[in-house]
C-alpha cells in the first residue's frame, strides 16, 4: 500500500497540532498491523457535560483530541468550568450550575452532538443563550422537535429557518415533556442530563426513538456521577429532581465509530487488530462486529481488542437504524463483497455532515460501483473498484470510507478534502499511513 498526501499547512491550538491536508492519494495494497482506537468522542462529550454539572474537580482519563471534543471543551469553559490537559487526562474544575445574568453565546464548532446536548444544559447557567457553530453544522436541520420540547419547558425558542443559530430565553422548568425521537437521541440525551438538577420531578414521553444505544450510554454516564434516570422501554423516562452530579474521575473507552473503517480495512485487505475497544460498550457502533461476520470476515473479539482478517466476502443484510454512523464503513465493506448488500436506515443519513446517502452514491459511482436506495434501504452492488478522483464533501466518515475502498481499487484513488478527519479522528491518516499499519511499499510525502 503506497500512500501519498499533500500537507499544505498546519495550525497549533491549545491542546494539539492538526495538519491540514489538501488531498491524499491511496494506492491499492494490503494492510497489516495493530493500533489503539482513539477515545470515544460520544463518551468524552457526555463526560464533559457531567463534569461541568459536577461541583469540584473531575478527571476524564484516556482522552485523545478531536475537533468535536475540543468544541465541547470550549463550551464548558464558556459556561464557567476550567479545563487542564496533561498526558491524556482532562481535569475539569467546575462550581456546578451557577447562573449569570449576562447572555451567553456558545460555539459548537461542527459538532451536532454538542449543539443538541448543551442546548438544555446551558439553560442551567443562564436565562439567555445563543448556540451557533460553523461549516456543515449551520446547514443541518436543528429544529422542529426542539421547539416543541423547549416550549414545554417554558423556554422561548427561535432559530434561523429551522437551523442554527438557536436562541433560548427564560427559566428552564421540568414537568411533563413529549418528544418525537425520530430524528435521533442527541437532544433527548441533553434533557436527560439536565432535568435531574431541577427542583421538580420530570417525565419524558418519547415516540419512535432512534439510536437507542446512545441513550443507554447517556444514562450509564449519568449513573457514574450518581444521577438516576429511569427508562421504561425507551418510551417513558422518569427523572427525579433535586439530584446532584458527583464524581472525581471517569475513564473514556475507545471509539467504535473511529475504529470501524480500520476494522473493515482488515476484512477486505489483510488483517488488523484494534485495541482499546470494549465489548461491554454502550456505543451503538460495536454492532459492526455483526456486519463483519455476516459478510464472511474472520473476527476475533477479546476483552479489549478486535482482530479482523479477510475471508470469502459475500453480500449481507444489516439494520443500521440505531447506528447510522456505520453506513460509510459498511458501504466500503459491501463494495468488496460479491453480490448486492442491503443496509437499512437510509432516512437517518440526511442531517449528517453531508447528505450521506447521496454522497455515498455519487462518490462510489466515481469508483465504478452502483448504489441505489429503495424505501429505507441502501443497496450496494459489490464488484471491481476503479481508481480515480473523489471528494470527501467535508465529511470525515466519507473520507475514511473512500480510503478503505481504495485498497481494493485497480489504480490509485485521490481523495480531495482529507483534512475533514480532524473532526473525529485527527490521527487517522497517521495510523493508516504509518508503521502501525504497514503495507506493500513505503509512504511518500508530496
Amino acid at each position: 500500500m503506497r500512500l501519498l498526501y499533500n500537507c499544505k499547512k498546519h495550525y497549533l491550538c491549545s491542546r494539539l497540532i492538526i495538519y491540514i491536508l489538501t488531498d491524499i492519494i491511496i494506492h491499492p495494497g494490503t494492510v497489516r498491523g495493530e493500533l489503539k482506537a482513539p477515545a470515544s468522542k460520544s463518551v468524552v462529550q457526555r463526560a464533559l457535560a457531567a463534569a461541568l454539572l459536577n461541583k469540584g474537580k473531575c478527571s476524564i482519563k484516556g482522552y485523545s483530541p478531536c475537533d468535536d471534543a475540543e468544541a465541547a471543551i470550549s463550551i464548558i469553559e464558556t459556561l464557567g468550568a476550567t479545563v487542564e490537559t496533561k498526558e491524556g487526562v482532562l481535569t475539569v474544575t467546575s462550581t456546578g450550575p451557577i447562573k449569570t445574568k449576562a447572555p451567553i453565546k456558545l460555539n459548537c464548532g461542527e459538532s451536532g452532538l454538542s449543539s443538541r446536548l448543551f442546548a438544555p444544559v446551558s439553560m442551567l447557567f443562564c436565562n439567555d443563550a445563543t448556540l451557533t457553530g460553523r461549516g456543515s453544522l449551520l446547514k443541518r436541520p436543528f429544529a422542529p422537535l426542539m421547539r416543541k420540547a423547549f416550549e414545554q419547558t417554558k423556554l422561548s425558542y427561535s432559530d434561523n429557518k429551522g437551523m442554527m443559530p438557536v436562541h433560548l430565553q427564560g427559566v428552564l422548568q421540568g414537568g411533563n415533556i413529549e418528544l418525537d425521537g425520530g430524528g435521533g437521541s442527541q437532544f433527548l440525551s441533553g434533557l436527560l442530563m439536565t432535568l435531574p438538577l431541577l427542583s421538580q420531578d420530570s417525565q419524558i414521553l418519547v415516540h419512535n426513538l432512534q439510536s437507542k444505544p446512545y441513550i443507554d450510554l447517556t444514562i450509564e454516564i449519568a449513573a457514574q456521577f450518581g444521577v438516576e434516570i429511569q427508562n421504561s422501554d425507551y418510551e417513558l423516562f422518569n427523572i427525579r429532581g433535586k439530584q446532584r452530579y458527583s464524581r472525581e474521575s471517569i475513564d473514556v473507552e475507545g471509539d467504535w465509530s473511529g475504529a470501524s473503517c480500520l476494522l473493515v480495512a482488515g476484512a477486505i485487505a489483510g488483517n488488523i487488530t484494534v485495541n482499546n475497544l470494549s465489548l461491554d460498550s454502550r456505543q451503538a457502533d460495536k454492532q459492526l462486529i455483526e456486519a463483519l461476520r455476516l459478510a464472511g470476515a474472520n473476527v476475533l473479539a477479546g476483552k479489549d481488542f478486535v482482530k479482523v482478517s479477510g475471508g470469502e466476502l459475500t453480500a449481507f443484510e444489516f439494520d443500521a437504524r440505531n447506528c447510522p454512523d456505520l453506513f460509510p464503513a459498511l458501504v466500503a465493506l459491501a463494495a468488496s463483497c460479491s453480490g448486492t448488500s442491503s443496509i437499512r436506515g437510509v432516512g437517518r443519513l440526511v442531517s449528517k455532515e453531508s447528505d450521506r446517502a447521496s454522497t455515498l452514491q455519487s462518490e462510489y459511482a466515481g469508483l465504478g460501483l452502483s448504489i441505489s436506495t429503495k424505501d429505507d434501504r441502501m443497496l450496494i452492488s459489490g464488484g471491481k473498484i476503479k481508481g480515480g478522483e473523489v471528494r470527501s464533501h467535508n465529511d470525515h466518515r466519507i473520507a475514511m470510507s473512500l480510503a478503505v475502498a481504495a485498497l481494493r481499487a485497480d489504480a490509485p484513488v485521490k481523495i480531495n478534502g482529507a483534512e475533514c478527519v480532524n473532526k473525529s479522528y485527527p490521527g487517522f491518516w497517521d495510523d493508516f499511513l504509518g508503521a502501525k499499519i504497514s503495507g506493500t511499499s513505503s509512504q511518500d510525502f508530496l
